[in-house]
């Protein structure tokens, strides 16, 4: 079999056997198309331990970062483990073999001004209302972009409060929806009506009421924050941080932050631990009998 083959079978692996989303699919898709491209006319049961190290090192000083090449490799391996598996390779050459470490980078966060100067937007009609309704909801509920654009209209309970929402490795999970989310969930559902196709249940829709695409999603944001004078770069992940950020902030409860954001260890939530140094001063300034300046 050809090496486009075997990535044919992995793919398919991949959606039936282990249900992974169809994003997270084309990115195991991206990262072996890269794995065969650097393997060129090599057969991959000839590959070796000392050809994949060579392969990263590559990458690395293309400029690839930690992060990027961990992914990578993990990805590399699972291909290797899938042929392993049901194509009776008889190794793994990148079995053991690591990416070069990252500096640790805290996540982009909006302040709560910006924040609050991105969603205060008063918005009638149809591209207005759906996209204030899908950034309220990012912020709202700290959803990805995955879990947003896969959201259906029946996942939503306006009584209850609360969103269903579809996460990573097909993981339900149920995350409060906040007030000013439900408002403007609820005007645009009276927008969508006016749209949506027979049969289609997506919560977001395109001009031709079907499902929102991703990219459109984050094409939108990106807009919608330099018409409200945002310098940063805002996108929909910008939004999540900044969800995750404000909560904690404000509850310090970093189980329930887990909880909400979906992320299967708190490791990963603890990332957003950090607070602004100079909000700490203050606090620090007012609180602590010493630190006080005298008058």
């Amino acid at each position: 079999m050809s090496a486009e083959k075997y990535l044919d079978g992995f793919l398919s692996h991949l959606a039936s056997e282990r249900r992974l989303s169809r994003l997270t699919c084309e990115s195991y898709q991206r990262d072996v198309q890269s794995l065969l491209a650097l393997a060129g006319a090599t057969p991959l049961n000839r590959l070796g331990v000392h050809q994949v190290r060579r392969f990263v090192a590559q990458l690395h000083a293309q400029g690839l970062g930690g992060r990027s090449l961990a992914r990578r490799l993990s990805a590399w391996r699972g291909f290797f483990n899938y042929l392993a598996r049901d194509h009776g390779f008889k190794s793994n050459p990148c079995a053991g073999i690591r990416a070069p470490k990252s500096p640790k980078t805290l996540p982009e966060a909006l302040s709560p001004d910006d924040a609050g100067r991105l969603l205060d937007v008063a918005a009638e009609g149809f591209l207005p209302s759906r996209d204030k309704a899908m950034f309220e909801l990012f912020y709202s509920s700290g959803l990805r972009l995955a879990e947003l654009v896969g959201l259906g209209v029946g996942d939503v309970d306006f009584a209850e409060g609360t969103v269903r929402v579809t996460g990573k490795g097909s993981k339900t999970r149920v995350v409060p929806l906040g007030r000013h989310a439900a408002l403007a969930l609820e005007k645009w559902l009276a927008e969508r009506g006016k749209l949506a196709q027979p049969g289609e249940t997506a919560m977001f829709l395109n001009r031709r009421g079907r499902r929102l695409g991703p990219r459109l999603v984050q094409q939108r944001l990106k807009l919608w924050a330099l018409r409200q004078g945002i310098a940063a770069n805002v996108h929909p992940h910008v939004l999540r941080h900044s969800f995750a950020s404000h909560v904690l902030q404000s509850s310090g409860d970093l189980r329930a932050v887990q909880e909400m954001l979906g992320h299967s260890s708190i490791s990963t939530t603890q990332v957003y631990t950090h607070l602004d140094f100079q909000h700490l001063a203050k606090v620090y300034d007012a609180a602590h009998p010493r630190a006080r300046r005298r008058k």
